[in-house]
């Protein structure tokens, strides 16, 4: 779809290519990607140097006169980088979101994003311009399951996601941490995925085991219908709390008394025949 889009605006403007000044040009502030590698950039920098600047960034034209970038910022970054004072470029008057829809499918489909940018530029889309997880699964060439699940990872600490955009976790480790509430925790299990070089299978398999180690506790920590029955009757009876503790092969009853008033009173009412 954004191949459509690109050849239509290349094709529209393919006798508009205008030499802009760099300095009136400026990145997307919403543009999905956030990193670049910078050995790229000198490269492209040092082609640029020799060659000049073979493809025209697209840019979109704003109210002040200056021009913000649809398509090509590494060509952009890398002409700074060349001392350039001016750049190739077609102007392309288009809403933003389309601009975002464009920057969004580009850079997926040169494989520039990490799987936390573009979850971010999904939200993006989906908060500040309204679309849907139908119309992005669309755009991308992607399943909605698929961009449901991409944008859970957003819901990983802070911490975890860094880990992920640095590749020292993988995507399928960060959807296994999900199933982990605490980001403590989350936290914890990267760093043994890190130090431990964890398949996701294995990590898959030590959250199982926690949570179902977790789910044992605290179900030893509800205390049957019966029991709580006795409490209930006995607080009555005695008016005071009573608490139960139940073992294997023994347990204690817990009678509480703030004063000795208190004391000669519960007495009283246990040897009331």
């Amino acid at each position: 779809m954004l191949e459509q889009k690109l050849d239509k605006i290349s094709q529209e403007n393919q006798n508009q290519v205008v030499n802009i000044k760099i300095s009136d040009v400026y990145p997307n502030g919403d543009q999905p990607r956030i990193y670049f590698d910078e050995d790229k950039i000198i490269a492209l920098c040092e082609s640029i140097k020799k060659h000049g600047v073979l493809q025209p960034i697209v840019v979109r034209p704003d109210d002040e006169g200056r021009y913000m970038i649809i398509a090509g910022e590494r060509r952009y970054r890398a002409s700074i980088m060349a001392n350039k004072e001016s750049i190739p470029a077609i102007i392309k008057d288009m809403p933003i979101k389309e601009v975002l829809e464009i920057a969004l499918v580009e850079n997926l489909q040169r494989e520039n994003l990490n799987i936390i940018e573009e979850a971010k530029a999904y939200k993006n889309l989906i908060d500040k311009h309204k679309s849907t997880q139908e119309e992005l699964a669309e755009l991308v060439g992607k399943s909605r399951p698929y961009i449901t699940n991409t944008m859970r990872l957003l819901n990983l600490s802070d911490e975890v996601k860094k880990y992920i955009e640095l590749e020292k976790i993988s995507p399928g480790h960060g959807k296994a941490l999900l199933r982990v509430s605490n980001k403590e925790e989350q936290i914890g299990l990267a760093q043994q995925i890190i130090k431990k070089n964890l398949s996701v299978r294995k990590t898959e398999e030590i959250i199982k085991g926690m949570l179902e180690e977790k789910k044992i506790k605290n179900k030893s920590k509800e205390k049957d219908i019966f029991i709580k029955d006795i409490e209930e009757r006995l607080m009555n009876t005695l008016g005071t709390k009573v608490n139960i503790s139940t073992g294997n092969k023994k347990g204690k009853i817990e009678i509480e008394y703030y004063t000795d008033d208190d004391l000669n009173d519960i007495i009283d009412r246990l040897l009331e025949e």
